[in-house]
């Protein structure tokens, strides 16, 4: 049975052309800067965000962590969001390996924070306090739906840090995503910030990879830091060949993606025993929940689920997210539809 697989746009497997052009990659050492396949890759993704440089890095976790890093000193503190990626889902890499103190504040439904929150929570110089440092926001927002910031916000909240002297950086996994969602380039999204780090491995459907983008000097210190992090890769051009069609083919269609999710929420709001979250979906995350007089659990019926060949996302004790990609056609969203409204009858009974 094929399996139709919705618990993350991380499960894509590269495309035919990716494959071809992986065999094919002009290979050098990407250390010594010689893999021409890499540096294509990064003068690429500095053109696409408009950005001076960028770094391939072996995933975003990595790229965050590089940038923070750069940014910050032991002791600085970083301003972000609770339900961001960097602090719920990245093992405390900020503090454990690079001593920075997070400040966290609440993530608004969209994934924005609250403007007079930032403004409140930059410490006065006093040396009792730690140092602000840096602001990290998140486009599109993944624990807020998969929502997008939009650019006016991302303005305004870099000029607010910039005012106070701290620097920003996107944690822009899915940047390409918000972009196709807002109708906008991605270096409009990302010209307030001073460094941004985004994905090939998730709806771009490369293999391995992300790029971090900056000035050439920010680039330069990220550089020795990926290298201290052990992501100093050698004949990487065999997975940056596949980011680049990522980036020429697979980037310009993501709104067929975002299609399909709405395609996706309205099957599955008519069925009864379930509730979409609020304008969910933003863009390709389906987030839906069992109504409360439902006596099932996520775990339950996902397993059940699995019976029908279908896969999802457990974020909750009755909650679900449901992402499209690449590999997700109309026919395994009828089949995914039908296998919630078979299960629950199934459970049920």
């Amino acid at each position: 049975m094929d399996i139709v697989d919705l618990r993350s746009d991380t499960v894509t497997l590269p495309t035919p052309a990716m494959r071809e052009a992986m065999a094919h990659a002009e290979l050098g050492d990407d250390v010594y800067r010689e893999d021409p396949t890499v540096n294509r890759l990064e003068g690429i993704a500095a053109d696409l965000v408009g950005k001076e440089a960028a770094l391939f890095v072996p995933s975003g976790t990595m790229g965050n962590l590089a940038a923070i890093l750069a940014h910050c000193q032991r002791g600085d503190e970083v301003i972000l969001g609770h339900l961001s990626h960097t602090f719920l889902y990245e093992a405390g890499g900020i503090s454990a390996l690079g001593g920075v103190h997070s400040h966290q504040l609440y993530n608004q439904p969209d994934g924005s924070l609250l403007l007079e929150d930032i403004h409140n929570a930059i410490r006065p110089q006093d040396i009792h306090h730690p140092s602000s440092r840096l602001l990290c926001l998140e486009n599109t927002h993944n624990r807020c739906g998969g929502a997008a910031l939009s650019l006016e916000y991302t303005r305004q909240a870099s000029e607010l840090a910039h005012t106070h002297g701290l620097s920003v950086h996107l944690d822009g996994a899915r940047i390409f995503n918000a972009a196709a969602a807002l109708e906008v380039e991605a270096r409009e999204l990302v010209a307030p910030v001073d460094s941004v780090t985004f994905c090939l491995s998730k709806g771009l459907c490369a293999p391995v990879g992300s790029l971090l983008c900056g000035t050439g000097a920010f680039i330069e210190s990220a550089r020795r830091i990926r290298k201290q992090l052990g992501g100093g890769m050698r004949q990487a051009g065999v997975l940056a060949a596949a980011g680049i069609i990522g980036l020429k083919e697979i980037a310009p269609r993501l709104k067929e993606d975002h299609q399909r999710a709405q395609f996706l929420a309205q099957k599955l709001r008519l069925i009864p025993q379930l509730v979409l979250d609020e304008g969910t979906p933003h863009t390709n995350m389906v987030y839906v929940a069992l109504r409360p007089d439902v006596p099932l659990d996520a775990d339950r019926l996902a397993q059940e689920l699995r019976q029908h060949g279908v896969m999802v996302g457990v974020v909750g004790a009755r909650r679900f997210r449901l992402v499209t990609h690449y590999w997700i056609d109309d026919v395994a969203l009828e089949r995914a539809a039908q296998a919630f409204a078979e299960g629950m009858n199934n459970l049920l009974e």
